[in-house]
């Protein structure tokens, strides 16, 4: 096991909410505008609360991928491989979704985000048990999202 840093945690950290400061501003920044025109599917939140989950949800990943790539273990690069291509999965949403404003492309982006943090988190798990635990709800936030999408699209598409 490698040493604790706080400074690799931070980096964990700040890089993970880089990608979605980054995923959002190349997405264009007139998310409220074109969200509130959207018919929302039931149990839709307000557009505020989405900012406030992902950056939640940014830092519990980062932390997890400290913890994996700290333990050191034979599972560890791969776990970290599936982290890494879900966080580019994630990275194309919000340009799909609100860049492009392409609803199916936007399903098509969060179906892939699915299956690869579920792989993730069983890789995690693998390597790290709290590291698994800590993306559950990410995991759930995710499939929420899922739902919120496929509604989106059968509701405006």
């Amino acid at each position: 096991m490698k040493r604790f840093s706080w400074v690799t945690l931070l980096i964990f950290v700040v890089g993970t909410e880089l990608v979605g400061a980054l995923s959002a501003l190349l997405a264009g920044g007139q998310f409220s505008e074109f969200y509130n025109a959207l018919q929302q599917p039931p149990f839709a939140p307000p557009g505020w609360l989405f900012p406030v989950a992902w950056g939640i949800l940014y830092a519990l990943m980062g932390i997890s991928a400290y913890q994996v790539w700290r333990a050191d273990l034979v599972g560890s690069k791969a776990a970290l491989f599936l982290y890494a291509a879900q966080l580019a999965v994630n990275f194309l949403w919000s340009p799909v979704f609100f860049g492009l404003r392409s609803l199916p492309g936007a399903v098509a982006v969060i179906l892939a985000l699915d299956l690869l943090v579920t792989a993730m988190i069983a890789a995690f798990l693998r390597v790290r048990r709290t590291a698994g635990l800590l993306n559950v709800p990410y995991l759930l936030w995710t499939l929420y999202a899922t739902y919120l999408c496929i509604g989106v699209l059968r509701l405006n598409g």
